[in-house]
């Protein structure tokens, strides 16, 4: 499975089922969302591995204990692990999560009282998705997990830019074309930055934004 196949496959969309259901909002905006929230959290996770070893020897440990894939087979779970998802939202994006939820809010219309709880749901099928992605390429200690994390980033950007006329994968290829490269920035500025278009990164899709790109897959609409 590839981060494409999590976000449109059976687990992200039994995902946004739930979270349309209990939220009141679109099933696509939650699609949306994910297309840019997996690969934010991902790249923030890569981030501290590769700057820190024991940050990265702790994700590692939180893997093996309470992701290991399983959530994929059943995604119903996602409800009953939001407080945990919370939780991993909180240590990954730290002082920036208020900064990252504001971006989101205005940029795909889930409203701010709404798109912490979602984000909150959708955090712990990352993980799982992540875990199942260490166990099948064989990391068994932190030092390999910023490898396996670009491996994950980079094979979904190189789907994307394989099929550029679906519109998850315009998302989802400008996201990672904004964040996932040579810089030594700050995720949230080079993602963030570029995609919700919040800095002046030279992306195509900048003056739009991810408003712009969901247009397609929002029909424009809230």
């Amino acid at each position: 499975m590839n981060l494409i196949d999590l976000i449109t496959g059976n687990a992200g969309s039994q995902v946004a089922s739930q979270a349309e259901n209990k939220f009141g909002i679109s099933k696509n905006q939650v699609i949306a969302l994910m297309a840019v929230a997996a690969p934010l959290v991902i790249s923030y996770l890569r981030k501290k591995s590769q700057d820190d070893p024991n940050e990265a020897e702790a994700l590692n440990s939180a893997l093996d204990k309470d992701h290991d894939g399983s959530i994929l087979d059943n995604p119903s779970q996602v409800e009953d692990r939001q407080q945990e998802g919370g939780s991993i939202l909180d240590h990954i994006f730290g002082g920036q999560k208020s900064q990252v939820e504001n971006q989101l809010s205005q940029n795909t219309g889930i409203s701010m009282d709404k798109i912490g709880p979602v984000l909150a749901m959708i955090a712990p099928l990352i993980m799982g998705f992540i875990g199942k992605e260490k166990q099948s390429s064989g990391v068994n200690s932190g030092g390999g997990l910023g490898d396996l994390l670009g491996g994950i980033l980079g094979g979904a950007q190189n789907q994307a830019q394989a099929e550029p006329s679906n519109p998850l994968n315009d998302i989802l290829g400008s996201v990672l074309g904004g964040g996932n490269s040579q810089s030594a920035g700050n995720p949230l500025n080079d993602i963030l930055g570029s995609v919700l278009g919040g800095g002046g990164q030279q992306q195509q899709q900048q003056q739009g934004g991810l408003g712009g790109l969901l247009g397609s897959i929002l029909g424009g609409g809230r």
